[in-house]
C-alpha cells in the first residue's frame, strides 16, 4: 500500500469514531476525562479513545497548541525530541517525536505524516507512520508504529470545547497487560489534563512568542523543505525489529509513575 494523504473521507471516519459509541468500553471516567478502549480485528492492536471537557479553553486554543511546536518544549515534560521534517502540502507534512517512557520501558519515537483539517469552529489533526530514508530507526530508541492517531477538537461555544484524542499505536515489543492497563487508567488521563492546563496558558504565552506566526493557519508561513510522497514508504509494525519487554516489573513502574507526578 503507498503512503497517501488523507483525504476528506480520511477525516470523516475519524471524527465518526471520535463521536461513535458503538463497540467501545468505558475504562476511565474521573475529572472531566474518560477513556474508552476497543479492540481491532484487523491489526490485533487495541484502540484508545479520550474526551476531556476544556472549560473556558476556545477550539482555536486547543487546535493551536496541538500544533506548536516551540510551546510543547514547554509543557510536554514526556516528550524528548520533536521536529519537521517537510512538508507534503498545505495542510501536511512529515514530522520526528521521541518520547521519554516510564522506567523500566525503553523510550519511544515515531516518524509520522501529519495532516490537519479546520471544520468551521472544529478541528481535526491525525497521523499515521511512515519511513523517511533520511531518518531511520535510533540506536537508544524503538520506534513505535501509529496504525491512526490524532485529535478531534470540538467547539462548545461560549463554554470552550472538548478534546478527543483517539490512537491504535503499536508500542512495539512484547508489552506485559499491566502495561497496556496503565497506559488507559493513569498515563492517558494524566496526559489529556496536561493538554488541558497548557491550553489555559497558552494565550498569554503566545503574546510574548511570535504571536502572529502560525504557518498550520497561514501555509505562506511555511518555511520546511518541500518532501514528495514518493520518497516515504508505510512504517508497519512487521517490518521492524519486536524488542521483548515482557519481564518488566510493574513495582518498578508504579516508583516511576509517581516520581513524574507533578
Amino acid at each position: 500500500m503507498a503512503v497517501q494523504i488523507p483525504d476528506d473521507s480520511d477525516f470523516s471516519s475519524f471524527k465518526d469514531q471520535c463521536l461513535g459509541t458503538q463497540g467501545w468500553s468505558r475504562r476511565y471516567h474521573k475529572g472531566g476525562v474518560t477513556v474508552w478502549c476497543r479492540p481491532d480485528d484487523s491489526d490485533n492492536v487495541q484502540k484508545i479513545k479520550m474526551k476531556i471537557v476544556c472549560k473556558g479553553v476556545s477550539a482555536e486554543t486547543l487546535y493551536d497548541v496541538l500544533h506548536d511546536t516551540s510551546y510543547r518544549r514547554k509543557w510536554d515534560t514526556s516528550m524528548i525530541d520533536t521536529y519537521d521534517i517537510g512538508r507534503l502540502t498545505v495542510n501536511a507534512d512529515v514530522g520526528y517525536y521521541s518520547w521519554r517512557c516510564p522506567s523500566p520501558l525503553k523510550n519511544r519515537d515515531f516518524v509520522t505524516l501529519r495532516s490537519w483539517l479546520p471544520l468551521g469552529s472544529d478541528y481535526l489533526i491525525i497521523n499515521y507512520s511512515v519511513k523517511h530514508p533520511e531518518h531511520p530507526p535510533k540506536k537508544d530508541f524503538v520506534r513505535a508504529v501509529s496504525l491512526l492517531t490524532g485529535y478531534f477538537v470540538q467547539s462548545s461555544g461560549a463554554d470552550g470545547s472538548s478534546l478527543y484524542y483517539l490512537t491504535q499505536l503499536d508500542p512495539r515489543g512484547s508489552l506485559p497487560k499491566w502495561v497496556v492497563n496503565r497506559v488507559s487508567q493513569f498515563v492517558a488521563p494524566k496526559a489529556m489534563k496536561k493538554i488541558y492546563k497548557a491550553s489555559q496558558k497558552y494565550p498569554e504565552w503566545k503574546r510574548k512568542h511570535n504571536p502572529h506566526l502560525k504557518p498550520w493557519t497561514f501555509p505562506e508561513q511555511n518555511a520546511l523543505p518541500c518532501i514528495s510522497l514518493s520518497e516515504l514508504t508505510l512504517q508497519r509494525a512487521d517490518s521492524l525489529e519486536n524488542i521483548d519487554e515482557s519481564g518488566l516489573s510493574e513495582e518498578k513502574s508504579k516508583h516511576s509513575d509517581d516520581d513524574d507526578e507533578t
